[in-house]
């Protein structure tokens, strides 16, 4: 079993991100080298930080976590009394047909509020407030999670775009050359403007496809920057390296990890707890409530009237009550109370039981998806390296006559599809990996372990 994540780790690692420059060693999931950030370079480790930093949805969610970390104390449960002091002045002026009277008097007090036992309610509100916290915890969690997933499938998304530039690149050079090649036969008489349009075009399909695929690799810098909360256009040079380690998963491993860190989950146990607490406050309803009221008073008066001397006085009144109090009826709102409660909790078993099986499903699927996508990669790669070999071979050929241009290019071609399909299948093989590590809780477990 995976050892318990501590939820308070994401809080802590945002504050440690405000501090200073964390490197991640996440990265170390895809890569085995952790490069050092240079000016306008960007790795994968300084993109998840900016990331976890600038996220709105995240900013939000460790707010609510703070007030609900404030709101978990025993003051708010109901574990202490209430204590109130007052005081007052009442002056007043009687007047008569031949004298006037002057009163003045003073109150003052304080008094005390305490409800002794009222169902073990107070236990049962602290628990449910160390739940709500853990629950936003989660949600941080579960928010922080899925930033690191979208940099990671975002920035390796810009690798793969540029690498199928550098394809396209390669493949409109090689149409190039074959365009100037043509050119020089033609102009020595070894070849007809037939070949030479059929090269033209070749060229300028394949410079089409290139000056697209450079609009795609702007606009996946620019998702990135959005991902990150960037607000203007930046440039980065990526430093990761675009390839993915294959490693042997096991799916009982997996499905051990999902039940032990899978966020979701989690939140959901947590959710089943304040269900069971909500079922034992509807239950304390059934039990008499005990408080204890006390407090001291002090009236100082005084008066004047007018011809005659002066009267005042003080007095004191202390006070010491226990009140016992229990509902005998109050139209059955108490059982209804109780049985609304055990409903909702039932609810909550079916609910955690459906997201199992949910997650058990999502899991088998990503798991297959991750075996295939291997062998997948392992194919692409020997068609990409037969294809590009074949390449060589055909160019000579072509420049010694051996093959037509038709020929030619259909070989370009399927070196190009090899070339392309390769690189996707190395980006499906990390989007799998990912989606893997998310599902088991793996990513914020990386990055505490190494914290």
């Amino acid at each position: 079993m995976v050892e318990k994540l501590s939820y308070s780790f994401v809080a802590k690692l945002l504050e440690y991100m405000k501090k200073q420059n964390i490197i991640f060693t996440i990265i170390l999931l895809f890569s085995g080298v952790v490069p050092i950030a240079a000016q306008e370079q960007l790795s994968l480790s300084d993109a998840i930080a900016k990331s976890l930093e600038n996220n709105y949805e995240i900013l939000v969610t460790e707010g609510n976590r703070e007030i609900a970390s404030l709101n978990n104390s025993w003051g708010k449960a109901g574990r202490y009394p209430s204590i109130n002091f007052n005081i007052s002045s009442n002056n007043s002026w009687e007047e008569t047909d031949s004298t006037g009277k002057a009163s003045n008097s003073i109150q003052g007090g304080v008094s005390m509020n305490w409800i002794l036992f009222d169902g073990f309610s107070v236990n049962i509100t602290k628990a449910s407030l160390a739940g709500l916290e853990e629950l936003s915890e989660g949600n941080l969690a579960i928010m922080v999670e899925n930033t690191i997933q979208s940099v990671i499938v975002a920035y390796y998304k810009i690798l793969l775009e540029r690498e199928r530039l550098a394809v396209l690149k390669g493949v409109m050079k090689l149409s190039k050359d074959r365009y100037d090649y043509e050119k020089e036969r033609k102009e020595i008489g070894s070849s007809v403007t037939y070949e030479v349009l059929q090269a033209q075009n070749s060229f300028l399909e394949d410079k089409a496809l290139f000056l697209q695929q450079e609009v795609v690799c702007r606009n996946s810098l620019r998702d990135l920057n959005f991902v990150m909360g960037e607000t203007e256009d930046l440039k980065y040079d990526l430093t990761e390296a675009f390839n993915v380690e294959l490693e042997v998963f096991s799916i009982t491993d997996l499905k051990q990890k999902m039940l032990a860190d899978n966020k979701i989950l989690r939140n959901q146990y947590v959710n089943l707890r304040l269900l069971d607490h909500q079922v034992k406050l509807a239950k304390r309803n059934y039990y008499p409530t005990l408080s204890v009221n006390a407090g001291v008073n002090d009236n100082w008066w005084r008066q004047k009237e007018e011809g005659k001397p002066e009267i005042s006085g003080d007095s004191w009144l202390f006070s010491g009550n226990l009140t016992l109090s229990y509902n005998l009826f109050n139209g059955g709102n108490r059982h209804r109370a109780l049985q609304i409660a055990k409903l909702d909790k039932e609810i909550g078993e079916v609910d955690q039981k459906s997201i199992e099986h949910q997650l058990n499903n999502q899991l088998l699927n990503l798991y297959e998806f991750y075996e295939v996508r291997k062998e997948l990669l392992t194919v692409a790669e020997e068609a990409h390296k037969a294809a590009e070999l074949n390449l060589q071979i055909s160019d000579e050929k072509f420049k010694a006559g051996a093959i037509n241009s038709f020929n030619y290019r259909d070989i370009q071609n399927i070196y190009l599809n090899a070339a392309l399909g390769r690189l996707q299948a190395v980006y499906n093989l990390i989007d799998s990996k990912t989606s893997l590590l998310k599902i088991t809780g793996g990513i914020i477990s990386e990055l505490e372990a190494n914290e």
